[in-house]
């Protein structure tokens, strides 16, 4: 029987468990994540993140989703990853380099009586372009009409990390277990998180977020930024958004060619979880 010590976290709802492994001596991550994540028989969570040595930055952040998936990214984890390593002293710097699958992104601590209050991430560049996403389609995917059982939705997609499908509308309108049949569409290889996004202003939205690998969560941070990037292209808001999330609420801001976040995270609990 092996011991694994974890810390539990959450950014906005969306909740993670956080593992270090420097020696890298977890081979099969896909099955840890499954295990671990069962909020049945395991611990209970959207996915683990790997805190771990990078060559190219401060640190290496590592995301598996709740079913074993890979994920490149993800902006809720990725602020919760640097409260974790800024408050166990790993990294004890105000702007950190994280490496992901994504490339290197930029946090930068808030800092309180020496404590990471709130977390700013450079999210990096956005894409529209369908190989990138990836998309089987010749042009970009905005506004796009598509029918699906027997429901037409209209679809923006794009890639934030990793892809994301945006479906504007009031958020009664849909229910999000509708984005699982949106996520499997044949247009979509590698399949794409649906974000149901209604506009409340020019500085307001709402999303609600199914997450390719997770299902419904309380709040998505790449999800969130694909819908402000999705709706300012499309001319409904402005370039700074308050976004409102089931779990919370999260900061968006689009700066020249990339994309800002900001929003908290929390530790809920420590502990030891006895691996069979």
């Amino acid at each position: 029987m092996e011991i694994i010590n974890f810390t539990k976290m959450q950014g906005t709802g969306n909740d993670f468990i956080v593992i270090e492994d420097f020696q890298g001596k977890y081979a099969n991550l896909e099955g840890l994540a499954i295990k671990l994540c069962d909020r049945h028989f395991g611990i209970g969570a959207d996915g683990i993140l790997i805190v771990t040595k990078s060559n190219i930055a401060d640190i290496q952040m590592i995301i598996i989703n709740a079913d074993g998936s890979y994920a490149s990214m993800c902006g809720n984890g990725i602020r919760c990853f640097a409260k974790y390593v800024f408050e166990k002293k790993y990294v004890q710097k105000e702007n950190m380099k994280i490496e992901t699958g994504d490339g290197v992104k930029l946090a930068n601590i808030c800092i309180k009586d020496g404590f990471a209050e709130s977390v700013n991430i450079n999210m990096g560049k956005y894409n529209f372009n369908p190989s990138s996403i990836p998309a089987l389609s010749k042009s970009e995917i905005i506004n796009k009409k598509i029918e699906v059982s027997n429901k037409e939705y209209y679809i923006t997609s794009m890639f934030m990390g990793v892809p994301h499908t945006i479906v504007f509308g009031k958020q009664e309108e849909y229910q999000v277990e509708e984005g699982k049949f949106i996520e499997h569409l044949d247009l979509f290889p590698e399949k794409t998180n649906v974000n149901f996004c209604e506009i409340v202003g020019r500085n307001v939205i709402r999303v609600k977020t199914w997450e390719r690998g997770a299902g419904p969560t309380l709040a998505c941070g790449t999800g969130s930024c694909a819908s402000v990037v999705a709706a300012n292209r499309l001319g409904y808001i402005d370039k700074k958004v308050e976004v409102q999330v089931p779990g919370g609420v999260i900061t968006v801001e689009i700066a020249k060619n990339e994309v800002l976040m900001e929003g908290p995270a929390e530790i809920t609990f420590e502990g030891e979880f006895f691996l069979n």
